[in-house]
């Protein structure tokens, strides 16, 4: 299937490109960022900043029009989207009118009652909202991967309710400067520094986490009954969220319970072996030092989370330290497999 990515100029943009490198199901036929860049040489308009420089197939592409005719000129039937949120509030539905399939990372429409927001091995089941979006008059759809810091806490989270559900949730979030963007952190500003509050993110975190981990009744989404009080902050680290999680449980569980839940937990996208599923989507890291960002961060490609000092704490409280790629799990990965999920619906859906 033709794909474009838009956004492609920003760090989630070019790991979109990294990640499609390649890839069995999509191929890059159009990349775009801002009207102006449009026409120019695509490797050197992107400005790559990963290691390793821009993937190969980029060489002699030209950066197209973020537009619904240009992208159908280049026969394009699906689109990566790492637009910023009001570029995609316009862009988007546009898209989806016009019958693109979207998959997006832009914050904007998260939350709406048919807008699908997916985290893979959580909830795929949530796919079928996207149905509902035909009373829009869009030919196409919209399907949304969470914030970064959501998708890695949702994937820790989702053994745990189904084997003994939750009550409460409080996380304390440590998050890589790439989180914010290329040109989000003033250098000045993080080093030797953590910024103890994030702007919007503690509010995403709740509210995204409830929504993904709900139930499909009748068609419609009932966010999941548990409460979260997240609190978020900017560290001094490239990549990598880092979450200090204490919950408690519906029925009590015990650490051991706890560390079997997540490490035998299998979705349905390692059941359809997609391309990019993790063998094991949640690993168990042994030691009190571990999980940590330099260390953890890429498992599995950076499509795994791992999970560390799973204890039980006094009043009833069980203690875990998660850590994923905010990036790649975060991010571009989440909205790629989805997109996998999405083409494979009629196996499983």
């Amino acid at each position: 299937m033709r794909a474009a990515v838009l956004g492609a100029s920003g760090l989630v943009g070019q790991v979109f490109l990294r990640l499609l490198e390649g890839h069995p199901y999509f191929e890059v036929a159009a990349v775009a960022s801002s009207p102006g860049k449009a026409g120019l040489d695509a490797a050197e308009a992107i400005d790559w900043i990963l290691p390793g420089g821009p993937p190969g197939y980029l060489e002699g592409m030209r950066m197209s029009r973020p537009e619904p005719g240009a992208l159908r000129a280049e026969g394009v039937e699906l689109v990566f989207s790492a637009l910023p949120s009001q570029a995609a509030a316009e862009l988007e539905p546009a898209l989806a009118r016009e019958g693109f399939e979207v998959f997006s990372n832009s914050s904007n429409m998260r939350l709406d009652p048919d807008i699908p927001l997916v985290n893979g091995e959580v909830n795929p089941g949530h796919l079928a909202l996207a149905k509902a979006q035909r009373e829009r008059g869009w030919r196409g759809v919209v399907v949304k991967n969470p914030n970064c810091t959501t998708a890695i806490l949702t994937l820790a989270l989702k053994p745990i309710v189904d084997a003994a559900g939750l009550r409460e949730v409080h996380v304390a979030t440590m998050q890589a400067i790439s989180g914010a963007g290329r040109r989000g952190v003033p250098g000045y500003g993080i080093v030797d520094n953590i910024i103890p509050h994030i702007p919007g993110e503690e509010g995403k975190v709740e509210a995204e986490s409830r929504k993904i981990l709900g139930s499909l009744r009748g068609g419609r989404l009932e966010p999941a009954a548990f409460s979260v009080a997240a609190t978020t902050t900017r560290v001094p680290v490239l990549e990598g969220h880092l979450e200090v999680v204490y919950l408690k449980t519906a029925r009590p569980m015990e650490p051991g319970e706890a560390v079997e839940a997540l490490e035998s937990y299998r979705g349905i996208p390692q059941e359809l072996g997609l391309p990019t599923a993790p063998p094991k989507p949640l690993r168990v890291l042994r030691g009190e030092d571990r999980p940590q960002p330099r260390l953890d961060r890429a498992a599995g490609g950076g499509m795994t989370v791992s999970v560390g000092r799973v204890e039980a704490k006094e009043g009833g409280w069980l203690r875990m330290v998660v850590l994923g790629h905010n990036l790649v799990r975060g991010a571009a990965g989440a909205a790629l497999l989805a997109a996998e999920l999405w083409l494979r619906r009629g196996e499983w859906l």
